[in-house]
């Protein structure tokens, strides 16, 4: 499956972000797999850097998979926080207490 980037694949990957709940994170990995498309992690990185562009997300309840926080994206922890989610070190959420269980 081609991993062309769309319109419709955008809000697909933007609508699957929307629906982790507060306190809780997701792989990029994750949302993925969720839309079908088990190899396309970095895809969804890629959209979730342009999510601006296309409304109000909770970008910042995604992670990669050791749960190490998005390195050019400074609020991301601060928002995590507000939302009561658990950190193992300062750059790295607990994903065993906190990744969405889907």
């Amino acid at each position: 499956m081609s991993a062309v980037l769309t319109e419709d694949l955008i809000y697909e990957i933007l609508s699957a972000v929307e629906e982790i709940p507060e306190g809780k994170v997701a792989s990029y990995g994750q949302i993925a797999r969720l839309i079908g498309r088990d190899k396309n992690a970095r895809l969804v990185g890629k959209v979730l850097s342009m999510a601006e562009y296309y409304g109000q997300y909770p970008c910042h309840r995604v992670v990669d998979h050791s749960g190490r926080l998005a390195p050019h994206f400074q609020e991301q922890k601060k928002l995590l926080l507000e939302e009561q989610v658990e950190f193992r070190d300062s750059n790295h959420v607990n994903l065993a207490k906190c990744q969405w269980d889907c």
